[in-house]
């Protein structure tokens, strides 16, 4: 039965750059790339192409040791450019040249009806053959699911709560069927689908329409968008359970891949941010640099460019490429300068979630928009316990506690505090509020990885 989820804790960024519904098929990325980095728990990844070696999509060219059975493959068919490594040879990317017009790997391909009478296993080996099964990520831990796994439940979030974040209805227009069928097919894992919509707005027909789902609405501030926060309202995570998360696109890949026998990894990405000329979506293919993008839409040199949005996602240059979970690029000013008794200055300009730091932002009311840089007002110092944490965390554990356990390295308190529930978008409010400047977020994956390879 669906439910209704209404909200109170959480915090709204207000940011200035909103993305005009306005979409440009000019952008034209010179390279793509895949990253390893974009999926926590990948140990050991094992490359399976070289440079100069030719590549069509959905070509496999990674996988990981432990889980050799996902195949990580070629989001654009092209030439191996360069297989980047760090230091102690760690894999950071492999880089494409893409062909003028793409080339794809052939898959099994079916009528929506003859989907509903697919075999488990034949549905698994496609998914993980073709490179499209890293879209469904594993709670607890947040990882690359198992595919040996047998969820409890699965949890798409219909709309994303972020700072900037892009309009759904507008990324996924015409979708429709692809969706329907990727819907289909995840019900051979789990016939316990919860597919969850902003109350607080007008709902797509894509998900309004869905069938085979429960329909359920969130209400309240960010991060009510998050999956994990929907979890842990719907069907919470104990001690040995299992579910997995996938976001809106990877269900439209799923289902394009059986419609059309393809991995198609266009998508439609929002150039976000108050340095941004003009935000608008522009289409392009997962993994795009955005070294042509940034050089045509920024008003000035010194901004930070960030694939995702400004609380979770990675900064990743003027030459960076595009998260494989991301639909924005987020441009803002860098804060790279000194402002002597900043934090106390009476100002309408500044954005706090605490009253005392921001009264008169606080009094401009929630519609005005506010520019912000990548000044942390302060460095770290000593944890100072507030209560902020719990006014923004719209769950129930204790946040403050959990994340002195993590640095205790306290197992049974971790466990005891909801260690399973969270990954780290789920708290990086935590981490905005934080008057101690502490990496909520680093510390967060500390204990995850701490719990998981225990």
């Amino acid at each position: 039965m669906s439910k209704l989820i209404k909200l109170k804790k959480g915090f709204d960024i207000n940011l200035a750059g909103k993305a005009e519904k306005k979409l440009s098929d000019t952008f034209k990325s010179d390279t793509y790339s895949l990253k390893p980095t974009d999926f926590h728990g990948i140990l050991r990844p094992k490359v399976l192409v070289k440079e100069g070696d030719t590549v069509k999509a959905g070509t496999p060219i990674m996988f990981d040791k432990k889980k050799e059975r996902v195949k990580y493959t070629a989001p654009v068919s092209g030439e191996v450019v360069e297989v980047k490594r760090g230091e102690k040879r760690k894999l950071l990317e492999i880089k494409i040249l893409p062909d003028k017009e793409l080339d794809y790997e052939r898959f099994d391909k079916y009528s929506a009806t003859d989907v509903a009478k697919l075999s488990k296993d034949t549905v698994v080996e496609q998914l993980l053959s073709s490179g499209v099964w890293p879209n469904i990520i594993q709670r607890p831990y947040g990882i690359v699911a198992d595919p040996q796994d047998s969820p409890k439940s699965i949890f798409i979030s219909a709309f994303d709560s972020h700072p900037l974040a892009p309009d759904f209805d507008f990324l996924f227009k015409g979708q429709d069927h692809y969706f329907q069928v990727g819907l289909d097919i995840l019900r051979k894992f789990s016939t316990n689908t919860h597919l969850n919509v902003n109350a607080d707005g007008e709902v797509s027909p894509l998900f309004s329409n869905a069938k085979g789902v429960q329909l359920n609405k969130f209400s309240g501030p960010h991060p009510a968008g998050n999956v994990g926060v929907q979890i842990h309202h719907l069907d919470p995570i104990n001690k040995g359970d299992t579910v997995w998360t996938i976001h809106p696109y990877g269900v439209i890949q799923i289902g394009r891949l059986f419609l059309e026998g393809i991995y198609d990894t266009s998508k439609v990405i929002a150039l976000v941010g108050s340095e941004a000329k003009a935000p608008q979506y522009y289409r392009t293919y997962s993994g795009a640099s955005v070294k042509k993008l940034i050089e045509e839409n920024v008003q000035n040199n010194n901004v930070r460019v960030v694939s995702g949005n400004v609380l979770t996602g990675e900064s990743i240059g003027r030459e960076g490429h595009v998260g494989f979970f991301d639909h924005m690029i987020t441009v803002i000013p860098e804060g790279d300068y000194y402002e002597m008794f900043g934090w106390i200055k009476p100002s309408t300009k500044k954005l706090s979630f605490q009253k005392a730091f921001g009264l008169l932002s606080y009094l401009n009311g929630k519609s005005k928009e506010y520019v912000v840089d990548t000044n942390a007002k302060g460095e770290p110092r000593a944890f100072v316990q507030t209560g902020v944490f719990e006014q923004v965390t719209p769950m129930d554990i204790l946040p403050t506690f959990l994340f002195k356990a993590i640095l205790a390295e306290d197992y049974d308190d971790m466990e005891a505090l909801g260690i399973y529930e969270v990954i780290e978008e789920d708290l990086a409010l935590c981490e905005f509020v934080d008057v101690s400047k502490h990496d909520i977020q680093e510390i967060v994956r500390e204990g995850i990885d701490l719990m998981q390879y225990s």
